[in-house]
């Protein structure tokens, strides 16, 4: 059993005859983009492009604009979040609707014997089932039903922070190749602010501390992260 864990990003619906202020990937509309160190120039574009697809941005919408107008913004946020796949039999479960990368973290609450809101439309859930977990695409009532009726892969209680872990490490990956993007764009200060304030935004390099995290009640001694 190979079980991946990966930071993804729904690509949004652009306008294809609205100007770029920058190169984006080619992308299909609703389907999701990992972030990564691996992540190239257009990615990273097409990245940023998705946060700045919800907002207001003053003519002419260049680079400088764009870079503006999402540092204006309170917080910003994006449609995603964690992608859980078991490769040996080509089974994803992903983010459902209105689920935002900003909350991977909640995934932890996962650790503690709870699922975290992961969405809706399909609506995923994770089932503890006693030392495993059982992560539906859409759970509840429509484990059995519809679409999704069946969808679910099963892991080990106590792989999860080890999948966490590698996410986290991909999403501080990212920043680094965001910064960089940045830097081949010219962005100067306005750069610096942008990466700064998707990093705190999105909770990348913040301390993750996972072994904190399984110290919780009906968590099997023997799983918990060794300190």
């Amino acid at each position: 059993m190979v079980i991946t864990m990966r930071a993804v990003v729904e690509v949004p619906a652009l306008d294809a005859e609205a100007p770029r202020p920058w190169p984006v990937e080619s992308a299909a509309p609703f389907s999701w983009l990992a972030l990564d160190a691996s992540c190239s120039e257009e990615q990273v574009g097409l990245f940023v492009a998705a946060l700045a697809d919800r907002i207001d941005v003053p003519e002419p919408g260049g680079p400088d604009e764009v870079v503006d107008a999402l540092l204006a913004e309170e917080m910003l946020v994006v449609a995603g979040g964690l992608q859980l796949c078991d490769i040996d039999t080509g089974t994803a479960v992903v983010p459902g609707c209105c689920a935002g990368l900003e909350d991977w973290r909640d995934w932890t609450e996962a650790l503690a014997g709870d699922s975290p809101w992961l969405g809706h439309d399909p609506g995923p859930e994770v089932e503890v089932l006693g030392d495993h977990l059982r992560v539906w695409q859409d759970g509840g009532s429509n484990r059995h039903h519809g679409r999704w009726a069946g969808v679910h892969i099963d892991l080990p209680r106590v792989a999860l922070p080890a999948l966490l872990g590698s996410a986290h490490r991909d999403l501080v990956g990212f920043i680094a190749v965001l910064a960089g993007w940045t830097e081949q764009l010219g962005l100067g200060s306005r750069g610096s602010a942008l990466v700064r304030t998707i990093d705190r935004d999105f909770a990348i390099t913040a301390p993750f501390d996972l072994a904190n995290a399984c110290e919780a009640p009906g968590w099997p001694v023997g799983d918990r992260l060794r300190r």
